[in-house]
C-alpha cells in the first residue's frame, strides 16, 4: 500500500504515462543513506539477513518468509508454534520483567491459512535523534544531550508476501529519525520556525519580508507554520523515502510485495499517528472512543484518483510547480532552504530552492493525514488507551466492541498492574479470531471469526511515566 497507491497517483498525472519525480534536495537525503540491511539488534534465527544485504533471491525469499518481531523473542520451537495455521497461538512478549516502553501491550496470532506465513510484522523502538548542525549552518560536535528521543510503534500488514512490512518494520523510524535530525534545534527553540536555513555557513537563517512580497502578488500574508507541522511533515518524508526504497529494494532482490503501515510517534508531548493501508487506530478514554487514523484504500480514494487522471498534466503548461510554499518564493533566495510541501503531505518540510520552484505554485489535492493528539491536555487515567490493530482485528470488531473490551479487561486488573495492558492486547485479539469449530473458526454468535493475521498494540496513555 505504501507503494502502490503513490505509484497510481505518479502515473495518473504524469506526461505519456511515465512516473512524475519527486524534487529531489540534497537537503532530504536519500533513502540509501539510512543503512539497509542491518538490523540495530539481532532478530529471530529466520531473519538475520537484511534485504539489502545482497544475498541471491532464493535465499531472500527465504528470510523474508517468516520472522516474528524481536521483542517477542521467540526461540525456533516458538517460531514453529507462531507459524502452526491449526492451532493459532496468540503470540506476547514473555513476561520477563523486561517490558516494551511504555508498558504497551502486545499481542498478535497467524492467519487461518489465508498465505502461507504471517504476513504483518511490529516494531517498538525509543529512538534517539542527534542534531545535524546548529540553525546558524555552523558545524557543532555531538552531544547526547542535545538531542531528542522519540517514542515508536508501528504494524505492517504485508500483501503477496511479508519482504515488504519486514523491511519497513526494520527502517522506517531510522528514515523519520534522520528526517527529524535537521529540526532539532528549532523543535527546542519556543519561537516559530524560520522560513528560511542557510544554504552556507555564516548566511542569516531568516529572509527579508519586504523584499518578497510585490504589489500585485496574490500572497497577501506568510502562512502559520508550526512546530507540529514540521514533525508531521518529517513523518510524511519518511514514508515516501521508505515507499522508494521499497521499489529499489524489491527490484534489486525480487522481494515481492507491499505493505500497509500504521506508525504512532510520541515527541514532546503529543502523539501522531500517520496510516497508509487499512489498518486503524483509535484512543478509549474514559468511555469516549476517539478515532486516531483514516483508513487508505483504493476505494476511498476513487474520486481523487478518478479526478487526477481527468486533470492531464500538459495542463499545466511549464508556468506551474506542483510544490506549495508559505508565501511565493523569490529569485534572491536560490539556494536558501525554504519550508515547502507537496500533494502528499500535511505538514511541512525543508528544501533547497531550486530555479524550477520560481514557478507559481499549483496547490493540488491532500495526502494521507497523519493525527495528532496532545496528551498534556488531558488527565489521564490508567485505562485510557491508544488501540492499534491491522485489519485482521477490525474485519469483525468494531470501536464499540473494542473500547468494551478495554472496559471489561482493564477493570479486572490493578491499575498499577503493567502486565493489564498485554492481557487486553491478547482479549481483543482471541475476540477477532473466534474459536475453531467445524466450519471454521468462530465467535460467540457463531459469525465467522477472522481468517486474516491479526496484530495488535495496546499503549496506555499516561505516558513513559508509571501510574501510581
Amino acid at each position: 500500500m505504501l507503494n502502490r497507491v503513490r505509484s497510481a497517483v505518479a502515473h495518473l498525472v504524469s506526461s505519456g504515462g511515465a512516473s512524475s519525480p519527486r524534487p529531489k534536495s540534497p537537503d532530504l537525503p536519500n533513502a540509501t543513506s539510512v543503512p539497509p540491511a542491518t538490523p540495530e539488534e539481532p532478530k529471530s534465527p529466520s531473519a538475520r539477513r537484511g534485504i539489502g544485504s545482497g544475498a541471491p533471491a532464493k535465499t531472500v525469499e527465504a528470510r523474508a518468509s517468516f520472522s516474528r518481531p524481536t521483542f517477542l523473542q521467540l526461540s525456533p520451537g516458538g517460531l514453529r508454534r507462531a507459524d502452526d495455521h491449526a492451532g493459532r497461538l496468540v503470540q506476547s512478549p514473555p513476561d520477563t520483567g523486561r517490558r516494551l516502553p511504555w508498558s504497551t501491550g502486545y499481542a498478535e496470532v497467524i492467519n487461518a491459512g489465508k498465505s502461507r506465513h504471517n504476513e504483518d510484522q511490529a516494531c517498538c523502538e525509543v529512538v534517539y535523534v542527534e542534531g545535524r548542525r546548529s540553525i546558524a549552518g555552523a558545524p557543532k560536535e555531538p552531544s547526547r544531550g542535545q538531542g531528542l528521543c522519540f517514542y515508536y510503534w508501528g504494524l505492517f500488514d504485508g500483501h503477496a508476501g511479508g519482504g515488504a512490512a519486514e523491511m519497513a518494520s526494520r527502517l522506517l523510524h531510522r528514515h523519520i529519525r534522520e528526517q527529524l535530525r535537521d529540526l532539532v534545534e528549532i523543535l527546542q527553540d519556543p519561537s516559530p520556525p524560520p522560513l528560511c536555513l542557510p544554504s552556507t555557513p555564516g548566511t542569516p537563517g531568516s529572509c527579508d519580508p519586504s523584499l518578497l512580497v510585490g504589489p500585485q502578488s496574490c500572497w497577501s500574508s506568510q502562512k502559520d507554520v508550526t512546530h507540529e507541522s514540521l514533525i508531521i511533515g518529517a513523518i510524511e518524508n519518511a514514508f515516501q523515502l521508505m515507499d522508494e526504497q521499497m521499489a529499489r529494494e524489491r527490484r534489486g532482490h525480487q522481494v515481492e510485495g507491499g505493505c500497509c503501515a500504521l506508525v504512532v510517534v510520541y515527541l514532546l508531548g503529543k502523539v501522531y499517528v500517520a496510516n497508509a493501508g487499512d489498518s486503524r487506530a483509535i484512543i478509549v478514554r474514559n468511555g469516549e472512543i476517539i478515532p486516531m487514523s483514516r483508513e487508505f484504500t483504493p476505494e476511498t480514494e476513487r474520486q481523487r484518483l478518478q479526478l487526477l487522471g481527468f486533470l492531464k498534466p500538459e495542463l499545466l503548461g511549464g508556468e506551474f510547480t506542483h510544490l506549495e510554499f508559505p508565501r511565493r518564493v523569490q529569485p534572491k533566495e536560490l539556494g536558501q532552504r525554504i519550508l515547502y510541501r507537496d500533494q502528499n503531505m500535511t505538514g511541512w518540510a525543508y528544501k533547497k530552492i531550486e530555479l524550477e520552484d520560481l514557478r507559481f505554485p499549483l496547490v493540488c489535492g491532500e495526502g494521507k493525514k497523519v493525527r495528532v493528539y496532545d496528551l498534556t491536555q488531558y488527565e489521564h487515567c490508567p485505562d485510557d488507551v491508544l488501540v492499534l490493530g491491522t485489519d485482521g482485528l477490525w474485519d469483525v470488531t468494531n470501536d464499540y466492541e473494542v473500547a468494551a473490551t478495554v472496559d471489561r479487561v482493564l477493570s479486572t486488573y490493578e491499575p498499577n498492574d503493567s502486565s493489564r495492558y498485554t492481557a487486553l492486547a491478547q482479549a481483543l485479539v482471541l475476540g477477532s479470531r473466534g474459536i475453531p469449530r467445524d466450519r471454521g473458526w468462530r465467535l460467540p454468535n457463531n459469525k465467522l471469526g477472522s481468517g486474516d493475521d491479526i496484530s495488535v498494540f495496546v499503549i496506555p496513555l499516561g505516558g513513559p511515566g508509571s501510574y501510581s
